[in-house]
């Protein structure tokens, strides 16, 4: 199939590699040339604005978003939807808000144009590994696009999960979870090396150990593996964790639904200490977003910007 990549980040460039491989025609597009070049060279075909990119497709076209939630996404969303005509497909992969989706479907679906929302899971690993898909919208319109969804997800790793926001709203769901699996991983390690074995155990061989059986082996296991590897004491970095929005939207869905959801509720929390205090569970907090998505880390020492006690210690969201 031909399709448009808008947005060549960490997930973007590799969604467009998966793609190129799989056998797929990618028109590409990013506000850095040297991104767009970087694609070129590896078979997509480069433009260097949205006018010539609905241009070099045939109708019924696709397009592909991989941008930051918020005013990126509105404001490509709003551009397109007067270059595009009826029978396109816009696809929103990144991490926007459920609601916004339904909003979105809605004014797009007024101008002739079919929305797809679907959450993607893989981060950097997603290339080789491949992508999980939760799709949302029309199902005879993700009917059509099965091949794209096929090539960038494994096996049976890819959900059509209902109407628009479906798909995000299991993605938003899913980054609560990970917040709360994460902490629990970063008290654990903590408490491993303050008590009286701390100084000798191996951080790194207890999380392959982990993974060797035991009822929490799991990917994150293996990601905290690499980094203690690479850095026993984590001492590089600082303990200052970001969040998405994705775990606020949960807990905010959980306090809309009367669901308790102590552990989501108090894993975001603690991001939000991060930002004022360092610990070493907050050092693998930054570890392991850094090692499955390639999210940035601060190095230790560095100052942090606007961490100071009291609501000024938060920053706002920032994608996962």
């Amino acid at each position: 199939m031909r399709i448009a990549m808008i947005g060549l980040g960490r997930m973007g460039e590799n969604m467009t590699r998966r793609l190129l491989k799989g056998g797929h025609e990618v028109v590409a597009y990013d506000r850095s040339p040297e991104k767009v070049r970087g694609v070129e060279s590896e078979g997509a075909a480069g433009v260097h604005s949205l006018e010539e990119l609905v241009r070099a497709l045939a109708p019924p076209r696709i397009l592909w978003l991989m941008l930051p939630a918020g005013p990126p996404v509105e404001d490509t969303i709003a551009y397109l939807a007067a270059l595009l005509g009826r029978g396109d497909i816009v696809i929103d992969g990144g991490n926007s808000f459920y609601r916004d989706d339904m909003r979105r479907r809605k004014h797009l679906q007024s101008c002739g144009i079919h929305y797809l929302d679907v959450g993607v899971s893989g981060g950097i690993w997603g290339l080789t590994e491949g992508y999980c898909l939760m799709i949302g919208g029309s199902k005879e319109v993700a009917g059509q696009l099965e091949p794209v969804f096929k090539t960038l997800a494994p096996a049976e790793g890819h959900l059509y999960c209902g109407e628009s926001g479906a798909g995000h709203f299991v993605k938003m769901v899913h980054n609560g979870i990970e917040y709360g699996m994460m902490s629990a991983f970063g008290e654990g390690f903590s408490i491993l090396k303050a008590s009286p074995f701390g100084e000798h155990l191996d951080l790194g061989a207890v999380s392959h150990l982990w993974n060797r059986g035991s009822v929490v082996r799991s990917w994150l296991l293996e990601l905290a593996e690499d980094a203690f590897n690479k850095d026993r004491e984590l001492a590089a970095i600082e303990g200052y964790v970001e969040d998405s929005g994705e775990g606020r939207w949960t807990l905010q869905q959980a306090i809309d639904t009367g669901v308790p959801a102590p552990v989501i509720a108090a894993a975001l929390f603690q991001r939000f200490r991060s930002r004022i205090d360092d610990s070493f569970g907050d050092k693998v907090l930054a570890a392991l977003r850094n090692e499955f998505g390639g999210h940035a880390v601060m190095a230790a020492g560095e100052e942090k910007k606007g961490a100071s006690a009291g609501a000024g210690g938060i920053r706002p969201a920032t994608p996962e």
